[in-house]
């Protein structure tokens, strides 16, 4: 049945801009700052796990328990188990705090009957100990839980209310199969979508359902909202392989996640490799990353750079006094630079040129003998020490230790703007911007003064964005130091 997509959308959109649509968040938050809703459902159910564990410890010591810890402790697992089945973790925007609160006391409740139909059995002092441990037990497990997921609820609802759970899509393709995807994402709430590109031009509708028709799909990579978004979606049919070919080489240059949006039976479904709004998906292009690795990259980017800068702080203050009698103007230098997912991130150095020679926009890469750097900046640049204020950047969420070196925005080499030399030069944003780098262990530190250098800069940068991991970033760091001392003819 075909969609009205324009009384539909006046209907949407509730007096809302057309150009903003009914499914923008008012206010929109990176992706780089936003939370995924899988890495919340765990630390649910972990929450969950450890105040289980922690009332059965209150009432061992008690001696609460008597001849029932058995009971308690099976009674206690089930609940656990039976949260999860009920899906008491998916975190649905749709769902009312009343209905999800009697669920949890449906799985607490529950467990203490099923174990005290088991306890019955015994003589009857036996059984009655059993009813009476268990009733206890459930009238301090119900409130408990409950008060754990009414407050995590809370925190929830403040964290969609500032753009920084339900994830942002876009579009490309205004199809059947994109109405009923803004559809489904009308009636349920669970993702944002900022905008759809199609390539008819004056045949494209200026809207489905309100959510505005931005432009072409050669208009994606430039797009100011690209920095927000964490998926693309190609809503073409999945037989259109010429389609989907041409499209996918429209949005080589950008470094999000695309995928296709499957549609078409049990061969769709099993294509599938991930969903949204129960529509299957078929991942073609991005990186994906699991929960626990970048929570542990995260873990170790705060823990040492928050180490590292009160083991430093005197270093840091010798540094800024040399800097300042060095020359006039200030101790820090503060650039734009591309970020995660080509978001723009105020990056901090000490300051190592004279003030009236500071490049902002780096059109002139640093060269030996370069006239505008200061005496003690030409030291700072050698060592890398002028990069240590980047560990505020760390700490910020902005940077990594590890990762692609952020580029000035609009950096020229040669005169060529260098994201222009290299098709694939974004695809290095697919992961935050680091201190130290796979590139920088392997030789290309410093200026990237021609095609060829930032041609294997890229490449070097893109073999570590594939092959990250924990244990590669700790190889990278360990490494680091040996490699800035024993480059001492380096000028960056």
């Amino acid at each position: 049945m075909p969609y009205d997509m324009s009384a539909a959308g006046a209907e949407s959109s509730g007096g809302q801009s057309a150009k903003r649509g009914p499914l923008r968040p008012q206010r929109l938050a990176s992706a780089r700052s936003r939370l995924g809703g899988g890495t919340l459902s765990r630390l649910m159910q972990a929450t969950d796990l450890a105040l289980l564990a922690g009332l059965y410890e209150i009432k061992w010591i008690d001696g609460a328990l008597a001849g029932t810890a058995a009971l308690i402790a099976v009674a206690s697992g089930l609940v656990a188990a039976t949260l999860l089945s009920f899906e008491s973790y998916q975190l649905s925007a749709r769902e009312p705090l009343h209905k999800h609160l009697y669920r949890v006391i449906g799985a607490v409740g529950g467990a203490a009957f099923l174990m005290m139909a088991l306890g019955s059995v015994g003589a009857p002092a036996a059984k009655a100990a059993n009813v009476l441990s268990l009733v206890d037990w459930c009238l301090a497990a119900a409130p408990l839980i409950c008060t754990s997921h009414l407050a995590w609820f809370g925190y929830i609802r403040r964290l969609r209310r500032q753009g920084l759970l339900t994830p942002n899509l876009m579009i490309v393709g205004a199809t059947p199969a994109a109405q009923r995807l803004v559809a489904v994402a009308l009636s349920r709430r669970d993702v944002n979508i900022l905008g759809i590109f199609d390539d008819r031009g004056e045949r494209a509708p200026k809207h489905i359902f309100g959510v505005p028709v931005l432009g072409k799909t050669a208009d994606v990579a430039s797009h100011r909202l690209l920095p927000y978004v964490d998926r693309i979606v190609v809503a073409v049919p999945a037989g259109a392989t010429a389609r989907i070919a041409e499209l996918i080489a429209e949005l080589a240059t950008v470094p999000n996640a695309i995928s296709l949006l499957m549609e078409g039976g049990d061969t769709d479904e099993q294509s599938a490799h991930e969903r949204v709004l129960d529509m299957p998906l078929a991942h073609l292009s991005g990186v994906r990353r699991g929960a626990l690795q970048a929570f542990m990259k995260r873990t170790i980017d705060v823990t040492f750079s928050v180490t590292a800068l009160l083991v430093l702080a005197p270093a840091l203050l010798a540094i800024a006094v040399a800097v300042r009698s060095d020359s006039p103007g200030p101790v820090l230098f503060k650039q734009r630079r591309h970020g995660y997912m080509n978001e723009e991130v105020l990056v901090w150095k000490f300051r190592s040129m004279r003030v009236e020679a500071s490049d902002y926009a780096a059109t002139r890469q640093v060269t030996a003998d370069d006239d505008r750097v200061t005496k003690v900046g030409r030291f700072l640049r050698r060592t890398s020490l002028d990069e240590l204020p980047q560990l505020w950047n760390v700490i910020r969420g902005e940077m990594s230790l590890v990762g692609p070196r952020p580029h000035a925005i609009g950096m020229l080499t040669n005169g060529a703007e260098a994201s222009k030399l290299v098709e694939t030069y974004a695809h290095r944003h697919r992961m935050k911007p680091g201190l130290t780098g796979w590139a920088a262990v392997n030789g290309s530190r410093g200026p990237v003064d021609t095609p060829e250098a930032v041609r294997r800069r890229v490449t070097l940068d893109l073999e570590y964005v594939e092959r990250q991991s924990v244990w590669l970033d700790l190889a990278i760091m360990a490494r680091t130091l040996p490699c800035v001392l024993g480059d001492s003819a380096v000028i960056r």
